[in-house]
């Protein structure tokens, strides 16, 4: 055992450290400071720095040195204060990731939830049919103008006998008459009345378009109710369900489907399934066979390039303006270095050039459409003047790869992603927006334009830009989509105009990629990243320890001709992963799965539902290398497809090129 690491557990042994509060509750907005003291084994106060940290930093955030919190979103989170240790010598050794400390102390931080101001039915029906349910929809407004998503509203009915509340909050209509439901909220209540009438229909009809399906397909299946005379009504609620007989229901396999309010309908599992619609007292009954949808590939590991000494970041693969293909790939947590690879034969991969550059993190790589130029990322500068730098790699072969220009203004904070569109640089700035920076003359970048959230706390980790529209990963602000000058709404390089958004409850939207379905549908593909304590030891620490597990998934979000209106509609989650960067070609999703490799997802046709479990996945490769970074532990970071193979970084192996075979071929 080393001296300074005796140091360290006697000062972890004898220095206290108490906050003053020892727990906060706070109002929304409202600041404070904590105040800390520190004392030595004979309980003296010494003076000693005290670092703070939110553990939670979107929602509550602490000043590192002075200890002001302000309270940006509503919810229970924990700051951690800590006394960095000292080495034998009496040096404080720095905070990093993982580092030990002297003494620390968690502080519990409530935020109180704003009061409630109004209640409103949303979406309820114009007229109220005898045998009928009915769901309401309730939003629960604060006086700050958000929605109240931490309570229900509790229903009632003054009169039972003509409308029942179901204990799952559902309007049962039981009798014809006039009846009011009360929806309350501390406190405050508003009231609807309903009258019911006569229910009509004497029978109904179920239709679809096929009947013959695979796996995954969507389904639309349309109800009509129909009066004694055979007129249609259009205004009485149908209700889907259905009932299923898999294929193999008598191994154990439980039927797993979903079907919408709409009558959308997608089977995981191959089988006979019946769908029935159902208006009041009557019903009608539809069966479909559902085939296996077959398109399982296997993987055949073309070629590596290992890295072995160091993390390994981003990857873009390209085709140079001499002929010649390369990748280039980043590096994390190292000494600056970006590699770039010769892969014109995969099955030889070697290392073409190096570029090392003041940073500690190469986090991300892009290459111009026309091959031309490279962006490599900047995080931990020695002078913290990060920003990012652009490299001539045209002909590596007899040029190398030369520096350009370096770009650091106002992006001391670091870049953490960057992309090229039409001879522009789309790069974050310090977790806070992102600049836009013109390239038309590499060696003379210059900013043109930025955009920013104006919301409490807001951070972004990612863009994205296809056809004009870029697509930002905001975490709990989620997906914005802005446009740049392809949607038509205004939008330029330097004048970036917001036109959609789209937020989901985790608040862990890390990744998004803008995709137009061959049907021209735009669907935004989002991802999470969240490295939950449940998954991985107490005290392991994700960037320097042990291989850890993610989780998170793909969320499908479709929006509409407009970029409004947005609605998740799908989704794409391996239970036991979580997601990092992807790519989508030619309704083919490949995806950068962390600790459960990459993962090729077939997204053709219309998606509803859990695109795991519909038979979608086309292959997995998780590359395991004995001789990594970390050995036998895959974190796969991300992937590309390129030229008939698909490429994947891999934070603790490299480079890898693979190729999908057929079943058959193998």
């Amino acid at each position: 055992m080393t001296a300074p690491i005796v140091a360290q557990q006697q000062e972890q042994a004898t220095i206290q450290l108490t906050i003053e509060p020892a727990e906060l509750a706070l109002a929304l907005g409202e600041k404070t400071t904590l105040t800390a003291t520190v004392r030595d084994g004979d309980g003296n106060i010494v003076d000693r720095p005290v670092l703070f940290f939110s553990q939670a930093r979107r929602a509550v955030s602490v000043n590192a040195s002075t200890g002001e919190v302000e309270a940006l979103r509503p919810g229970d989170y924990m700051l951690t204060a800590r006394v960095p240790s000292e080495s034998a010598e009496g040096a404080s050794i720095p905070l990093g990731r993982g580092a030990s400390a002297a003494a620390e102390v968690q502080i519990p931080v409530s935020i109180a939830f704003p009061a409630v101001d109004s209640i409103d039915f949303i979406g309820m029906p114009a007229n109220y049919y005898h045998s009928t349910l009915v769901r309401p929809e309730i939003i629960i407004q604060d006086v700050n103008g958000g929605t109240r998503t931490d309570i229900n509203a509790e229903l009632s009915s003054n009169d039972s006998s003509i409308v029942e509340v179901t204990e799952f909050g559902l309007l049962r209509m039981v009798d014809e008459g006039a009846a009011r439901i009360s929806a309350s909220a501390e406190g405050v209540t508003e009231t609807i009345d309903v009258r019911v009438m006569n229910n009509p229909v004497e029978s109904v009809q179920l239709a679809v378009n096929n009947t013959e399906v695979r796996t995954g397909d969507v389904l639309q299946f349309r109800a009509t109710a129909l009066d004694g005379q055979g007129s249609e009504l259009a205004e009485m609620p149908i209700e889907y369900s259905f009932r299923a007989r898999t294929v193999d229901h008598a191994n154990g396999s439980a039927s797993s489907g979903m079907i919408t309010e709409e009558g959308r309908f997608v089977a995981d599992l191959p089988g006979e399934y019946t769908i029935i619609a159902s208006a009041g007292n009557h019903v009608a009954i539809q069966t479909v066979w559902v085939e296996p949808r077959n398109v399982k590939k296997l993987v055949e590991i073309v070629g590596q390039g290992r890295v072995a000494d160091r993390k390994t970041s981003d990857l873009w693969v390209w085709e140079s303006p001499n002929g010649r293909d390369y990748a280039v790939t980043g590096t994390w947590g190292a000494e600056g270095h970006a590699y770039f690879w010769d892969v014109t034969d995969p099955t030889n991969i070697y290392m073409a050039a190096t570029v090392r550059i003041d940073a500690r993190t190469v986090n991300d790589v892009k290459v111009s459409e026309d091959g031309s130029i490279c962006i490599i990322s900047r995080e931990g500068a020695s002078n913290r003047r990060n920003g990012f730098v652009i490299l001539d790699c045209s002909d590596i072969e007899n040029k190398g790869v030369p520096i350009l220009a370096r770009y650091d203004d106002e992006m001391t904070g670091g870049v953490h992603n960057v992309y090229i569109y039409d001879e522009h640089v789309y790069a974050l700035s310090s977790g806070q927006r992102y600049d836009v920076i013109n390239i038309e003359d590499p060696t003379n970048p210059h900013r043109v334009g930025r955009f920013e959230l104006e919301t409490p706390g807001h951070s972004i980790h990612d863009v994205w830009v296809e056809n004009g529209v870029a697509v930002s990963s905001n975490w709990t602000d989620g997906i914005v989509v802005v446009d740049v000058g392809g949607a038509g709404k205004g939008g330029s390089p330097q004048n970036p105009v917001q036109i959609g958004q789209y937020t989901y409850p985790s608040g862990w939207n890390h990744a998004g990629f803008p995709y137009w379905n061959a049907d021209g549908k735009f669907y935004v593909f989002a991802g999470d990243e969240h490295f939950p304590a449940d998954r991985n030891p107490q005290g392991i620490d994700r960037f320097s320890g042990p291989a850890v597990n993610a989780a998170g998934w793909i969320h499908v979000i479709e929006f509409d001709d407009n970029y409004e209106n947005p609605k998740e509609i799908a989704r794409y989650q391996v239970p036991e992963g979580g997601t990092h960067n992807f790519w989508i070609e030619d309704d083919i999703l490949y995806i950068g799965y962390y600790n459960q490799g990459l993962r090729v997802v077939d997204i053709s046709g219309e998606l509803l539902g859990n695109l795991y479990t519909q038979g979608r996945e086309i292959a997995y490769f998780v590359p395991d290398d004995p001789e990594g970074f970390k050995a036998n532990a895959a974190r796969t970071w991300g992937t590309m497809p390129f030229k008939g193979l698909v490429w994947v970084a891999d934070n603790n192996s490299g480079l890898w090129a693979i190729r999908l075979v057929d079943p058959e071929e193998e």
